[in-house]
């Protein structure tokens, strides 16, 4: 076994070898590298992706200490996207990983996610998680949708051209303030991740056109069905 495989020996018989191999041919987009997208880069290089591209215009500042990976007081100041990057590097070095300091937005969207099999919605804007979703119904890939607040996440795996996301956000308007409380994006994340997994294998994506919705205090939980 490569070295390669085995760093990723422990992910099998969960995952066949054949799967295993699979996923490291395939290659993903992640929208925002803060709390979402640390933990969803994290989980996705440890499971074995070949490749992944990363857009995020921001810096690391001491309100991001609370939640996200790759803040601490080494990073304040530093670009998430290349943080990101140098972090991947030591746990995935075969790993082929795009490092974009760029804003995400419908004018480059579409330019973002092209070669991507599917793309990870880390975002924080409502109008940049439309924006997502209409470059993914353009590219025919899935977006695998997450967002947090407080004790409460959600997520969905949003079918190319569904319109899904609009739906959801049809009502909404952009939040004034925020809360995040540490394991929020983490859990999050990890829930994406496994339908992520899912869906670049080919086996039953249980959120596929659906959302789930979940609530860490009280732990409850419900799926919906858009």
């Amino acid at each position: 076994m490569s070295l390669e495989y085995e760093r990723l020996s422990r992910n099998m018989p969960a995952i066949s070898q054949a799967e295993q191999r699979m996923l490291l041919g395939r290659k993903i987009f992640i929208a925002g590298c803060g709390g979402l997208g640390g933990w969803i880069a994290e989980y996705m290089a440890r499971l074995g992706i070949g490749g992944i591209t990363a857009a995020d215009p921001d810096a690391f500042d001491v309100s991001n200490m609370n939640r996200q990976l790759g803040a601490d007081t080494s990073s304040l100041g530093e670009s998430k996207a290349i943080t990101l990057k140098k972090r991947m590097a030591l746990i995935a070095p075969d790993m082929r990983f795009n490092a974009l300091t760029v804003r995400l937005g419908s004018e480059n969207a579409a330019e973002l996610i092209r070669g991507s099999d599917l793309a990870f919605d880390a975002l924080d804007s409502i109008q940049a998680r439309l924006a997502l979703e209409n470059a993914c119904a353009a590219e025919g890939i899935a977006l695998v949708h997450g967002a947090v607040r407080g004790w409460s996440m959600q997520a969905a795996v949003v079918p190319p051209g569904s319109g899904m996301l609009s739906r959801i956000y049809a009502n909404a308007s952009e939040p004034e303030g925020s809360t995040v409380l540490p394991f929020t994006p983490a859990c999050c994340a990890a829930v994406q991740c496994a339908q992520a997994s899912s869906l670049l294998l080919g086996r039953p994506c249980e959120l596929f056109g659906k959302l789930l919705t979940a609530d860490l205090l009280t732990m409850q939980q419900q799926i919906i069905e858009l």
